[in-house]
């Protein structure tokens, strides 16, 4: 039986970024994050709701968040909804009694993204020890490109 391993090693030559690359470092990360999601009852995607909210400063038109939030998880705008509804009715976000068409966070809100941010900031530092600021801003960067041009295809594929 043939055992294969992921893991890379920092010797010898270096793993070409590929979208294999990409993936392992992506789900490797976001299965980190979802364990201190996972113990506050908050799914991954809510959590994407809740950045983009306080990102805009902790209110936001409804429309716009759903097209920035889909924009991260190109999960389809009645996917986005359906993820933001179950973040109200959690009592996370909360609609503008004055200004229907916002959404702001609420005190619950605000709090369990701070606390889930504290949690996962000392799991990030360990993740990122060690990597040169150089090596971090290139890989940046490339990610950046990658991105940019792989939204430019979903464009043209739309």
């Amino acid at each position: 039986m043939t055992t294969t391993t992921t893991t890379t090693s920092t010797t010898g030559a270096p793993a070409p970024l590929n979208p294999r690359a990409i993936a392992l470092a992506h789900y490797a990360s976001r299965a980190l994050l979802e364990g201190v999601l996972a113990r506050h009852g908050l799914t991954f995607e809510q959590s994407v709701v809740l950045r983009a909210v306080t990102a805009a400063g902790g209110r936001i038109e409804r429309d716009a968040l759903v097209i920035d939030v889909n924009g991260s998880l190109k999960a389809g705008e009645g996917a986005v909804r359906a993820v933001l509804d179950r973040t109200v009715r959690a009592g996370l976000l909360e609609t503008d009694a004055e200004q229907p068409a916002l959404i702001r966070l609420t005190d619950a809100g605000r709090e369990l993204f701070e606390r889930t941010g504290a949690e996962t900031a000392p799991i990030t530092a360990r993740v990122y020890a060690g990597i040169p600021a150089e090596d971090l801003a290139v890989a940046g960067r490339v990610l950046a490109l990658v991105a940019e041009r792989a939204n430019a295809e979903l464009a043209r594929a739309s």
